[in-house]
């Protein structure tokens, strides 16, 4: 074969491929042979009859097709290789150029390359700090929250009230029938529609309506209500007081928590931090690795913008069905289409998606990252003990649906760990920490060597006792 590669600016190639007269010949008579197999020609069995007579019975064209198709499905792959192209999708036949000799055109979209720059430079400072008692008291009240007792009343809404209200409104995705509200006296982000909602119907009374109105930002995180000045009339419905447990051992024993109040105390400023650290890392590694993009030179094809764009598409979808709402009614109320909607809102986001995974892969692949089995162990029970919370009995299935389930859990075990090792990675970049992957492959065995040198005086130490 002689191969001309050209590459192309949407970061495909072409490739102009001219194959060997006789290879073709050999591929046209297998066309022919197989054309035969299905045709019936008089006075031959099938597959039998000569080449020549195949031509004159289904024409040379017939044959011709047959054939290209014959080696494009054998030899497309020794191609690419032949060529040294790394598909990142598959390939077309653009062009027949000429078959005589025999010339073919064909467009590959490559796989996604990734030039990191002087990403080791990159610097930014860790910020974390530890919540205050203020944070860890704020759980507990919401714990208690979560255990106390209620009753409907029949008075003006107080802070501290569930409540059941209608809201109405011209802005569609602000609707809501019977929705249960909390009226809290600290603000908080993650209050529907937004911070401070509740608090509003403050000194209404049961079937009384209010009309608030609210400005969201332009940055807003639900995207149909970014920048919108909206409108909410809001009736209450029901008003139930509550009444919280009081803060003992046995509420502590309640909650699982903890045996003693001081045992819960501890257990809730843990779950605390942890959650106020993932809460600061995912901002964190998000501007992290913006900066690092900022120095990357990125390049891939829109087919790899497409797959990554089914997958936003399918997440969304998955969203909207766990809300009772269908994908096809969404874009009815947005009053979009499908069309439209990808390329204003699926293809930014799945563009973000992309171009993050793969700066993750290559510091994966540039720093060497790697995972053992014990850590694959620990965090694939972690998963499983989160699913069993959560009421997804593994055990409880069939032993094909147990494998296939394990298989899946292992996977995400196993991509959580990389991805972990990839973040830490860069922090310690940008916190002028960095450690070479031997350095710290060193580091590593040198622990291993303590954890076994301190287990084997231990045993030591249990014998001469």
């Amino acid at each position: 074969m002689n191969i001309e590669k050209q590459l192309q600016d949407d970061h495909s190639v072409k490739l102009i491929v001219e194959i060997e007269q006789e290879k073709m010949d050999t591929y046209k008579r297998r066309a022919a042979r197989k054309i035969s197999e299905r045709g019936k020609i008089p006075g031959f069995r099938p597959g039998k009859a000569p080449y020549d007579m195949v031509v004159r019975s289904f024409g040379e064209s017939a044959v011709t097709e047959q054939a290209i198709d014959l080696l494009i499905d054998a030899e497309y792959s020794n191609i690419l290789k032949e060529a040294d192209v790394d598909p990142g999708a598959s390939g077309s036949l653009e062009n027949v150029d000429s078959l005589t000799p025999p010339k073919f055109t064909f467009r590959v979209p490559l796989a996604p390359s990734v030039d990191l720059g002087d990403y080791k430079s990159v610097r930014m400072d860790y910020e974390w700090i530890v919540p205050d008692e203020e944070k860890v008291e704020s759980s507990l009240q919401e714990l208690r929250r979560m255990y106390a007792t209620t009753e409907t009343v029949e008075r003006a809404v107080e802070v501290g009230d569930y409540l059941l209200i209608d809201v109405k409104s011209e802005t569609e995705e602000l609707n809501r029938a019977g929705f249960a509200a909390f009226v809290r006296e600290e603000d908080r982000d993650t209050e529907w529609p937004f911070s401070g909602f509740a608090k509003k119907l403050v000194g209404l009374n049961k079937d009384e309506a209010k009309t608030i109105k609210h400005s969201f930002p332009a940055d807003w995180e639900v995207t149909e209500l970014q920048g919108k000045d909206v409108e909410l009339e809001v009736t209450v419905k029901t008003v139930r007081s509550t009444t919280l447990p009081e803060v003992d051992d046995e509420f502590a024993k309640m909650t699982g928590a903890g045996e003693t109040v001081e045992a819960m105390r501890e257990a809730l400023k843990k779950d605390v931090e942890a959650r106020s650290r993932a809460e600061y890392d995912d901002k964190f590694f998000v501007e992290l690795i913006e900066k690092i993009k900022a120095g990357a030179t990125i390049k891939y094809n829109e087919h790899t913008v497409e797959h990554e764009s089914e997958h936003v598409l399918e997440d969304l979808r998955g969203r909207l069905s766990q809300q009772g709402m269908d994908f096809d009614t969404y874009l009815k109320v947005r009053s979009t289409t499908l069309e439209q909607f990808k390329k204003d809102e699926v293809e930014p986001v799945a563009k973000k998606r992309l171009e993050r995974s793969l700066i993750l892969d290559e510091i994966v692949k540039q720093e060497k990252v790697e995972i053992d089995n014990s850590q694959l162990d620990a965090e694939f029970s972690n998963v499983l003990n989160s699913y069993a919370m959560q009421g997804v009995n593994v055990r409880g299935r069939n032993k094909k649906e147990q494998q296939q389930i394990t298989q899946s859990l292992v996977m995400q075990s196993a991509n959580t760990l990389i991805t972990r090792g990839a973040l830490d990675i860069l922090k310690s970049i940008a916190i002028g920490e960095y450690k070479t992957p031997e350095e710290r492959q060193t580091a590593k065995e040198a622990q291993k060597a303590l954890e076994a040198e301190s287990g084997t005086k231990t045993e030591e130490e249990a014998g001469a006792a």
